[in-house]
């Protein structure tokens, strides 16, 4: 069994840290054992597929973790710190523990990542069609924020 009493020291939640490791562990195992009768029909994404999965997470990631509008699920871990532009906030974790760091998973784009991502793929091979219809919605909805960011650059530059 490995000692564990340095983890005391650190100032980061090291054990919520693992505990959450362990809910995206099962959850995947979960789903992966769900979906098993399913691996027949699961075809190779191809780079089109791949693409329009990277910007539907990065879509569904920045707005878990940085719209206005979703701020209500991420308020009983952060602290409001002012507007970041374009419908985003700045947000500062609180609180200890699991508290802490599920604040900082649902505030950093870059942490929800690998669960947003999973969550696509696996929604994908439970129900291709609603799947497939999710990715196109969320990586339509990202490719027209790059839309009117570089429409609102070309303005500026006016």
């Amino acid at each position: 069994m490995p000692d564990h009493s340095h983890w005391q020291d650190d100032p980061r939640p090291l054990g919520a840290y693992a505990s959450m490791m362990g809910v995206y562990c099962a959850a995947a195992g979960a789903a992966a054992l769900a979906l098993r009768g399913k691996r027949r029909n699961v075809r190779r994404p191809g780079g089109v597929d791949l693409a329009l999965l990277a910007l539907a997470t990065q879509h569904v990631t920045r707005l878990v973790s940085k719209d206005s509008v979703t701020a209500p699920l991420r308020a009983p871990f952060t602290e409001f710190e002012g507007a970041a532009g374009e419908g985003e906030v700045n947000e500062r974790v609180v609180g200890s523990g699991l508290r802490h760091a599920v604040g900082e998973l649902l505030s950093c784009p870059f942490c929800l990542g690998q669960w947003a991502a999973t969550g696509l793929v696996a929604g994908s091979v439970a129900a291709p069609t609603l799947g497939t219809a999710a990715v196109t919605v969320l990586a339509t909805a990202q490719v027209s924020d790059y839309l009117q960011l570089a429409y609102a650059a070309l303005r500026h530059r006016q």
